[in-house]
């Protein structure tokens, strides 16, 4: 199978190059594109060395999916010039995430919504994807009324330079500032651009993503995203207003049954998630399930993930396994 990533040496698209081979995805053909700055440089996969291309030879050289990882300029550009020669574009952009004809899609929830003709396919942002998986089988066997969300979010969501900063600030060099402050050592609340209803298009997407994901868009839901000086991944405090009781015992039967779940959530040992736990690791993990007593049918629950892997790359790679398995590739 001709595989096309686009954006393959960004800090996603490096990650995704790993996971194709760590899952032993079946690419025949590695079709390598990044900026025009870089073609024509060497690029290793599976211990074969490929030459990265432009835009255009990959596109001539019809793969049968592509996964991109490049902006979304980039993706609004081109997938639809990969979609016009068949290939299946996976892209990992806000580009396409909230077109109502384009699926936005976490496999353990709604892949069975695709089909063939899909040729446009979202991947959701990093934090809405950890948290609806936590949150859909909750939301299916309680209803969920209202969503309180705080993230913490690392700095490789940034991208490379944000955590050339991070790490230049703590070694006391000078810093290319990819942030208006300091990071290291500091929590700056903005992830993304500030709009006019005075939140950011990072908590916007927290909202709009989750609505359509679930396929419910009477959910109530206000974020805070904060930017914080890891690199392993995001963490998210979310607070869950169910619209039927229930019991904290069957819960965690349902979140430790849940596919691509791991329940970490033992304080008397000291076991919670944390990104040092998540970073390399494709699970969602969920602890600190807890009663909020101050008000009934609510419950608060911590969710870390590393955002590189099921937050982008993985999730990505999953929709194209889903794809091959049931024949639409």
């Amino acid at each position: 199978m001709k595989v096309a990533v686009v954006g393959a040496t960004g800090m996603v698209g490096r990650v995704m190059l790993a996971v194709l081979e760590e899952r032993n995805f079946p690419v025949t053909e590695l079709i390598p594109v990044s900026s025009p700055a870089s073609v024509g440089k060497p690029i290793t996969f599976k211990g074969k060395t490929y030459t990265i291309c432009s835009m255009d030879e990959a596109i001539s050289r019809r793969p049968e999916v592509a996964i991109f990882s490049a902006g979304g300029s980039v993706s609004l550009e081109n997938a639809p010039r990969f979609a016009e020669v068949g290939t299946t574009v996976i892209d990992n952009s806000s580009a396409w995430r909230m077109q109502p004809d384009k699926k936005l899609i976490v496999p353990e929830i709604n892949a069975h919504t695709l089909t063939k003709d899909d040729k446009i396919i979202a991947n959701p942002n990093c934090s809405t994807i950890q948290m609806v998986v936590a949150l859909n089988p909750l939301y299916h066997r309680y209803g969920i009324e209202r969503l309180v969300i705080s993230t913490y979010q690392s700095v490789t969501g940034t991208g490379k330079n944000a955590v050339e900063q991070m790490y230049a600030e703590r070694a006391g060099r000078e810093a290319q500032m990819v942030y208006k402050y300091p990071i290291d050592l500091n929590c700056i609340p903005h992830c993304d651009v500030f709009l006019d209803n005075g939140y950011t298009k990072e908590e916007m997407k927290l909202v709009h993503e989750t609505r359509k994901i679930l396929g419910d868009d009477s959910l109530k839901i206000t974020a805070t995203a904060v930017r914080v000086p890891v690199v392993g991944g995001h963490s998210e405090a979310v607070n869950v207003y169910f619209k039927q009781e229930y019991d904290l015992a069957e819960l965690r039967q349902l979140l430790e049954k849940a596919p691509g779940l791991t329940v970490l959530d033992n304080t008397a040992e000291f076991q919670y998630p944390m990104p040092l736990i998540a970073e390399g690791k494709d699970t969602v993990w969920v602890g600190r399930l807890r009663r909020d007593e101050s008000q009934e049918r609510t419950l608060n629950m911590w969710i870390v993930a590393d955002n590189l892997r099921k937050g982008a790359a993985t999730n990505a790679i999953q929709i194209a396994e889903y794809l091959l398995e049931k024949g639409m590739l």
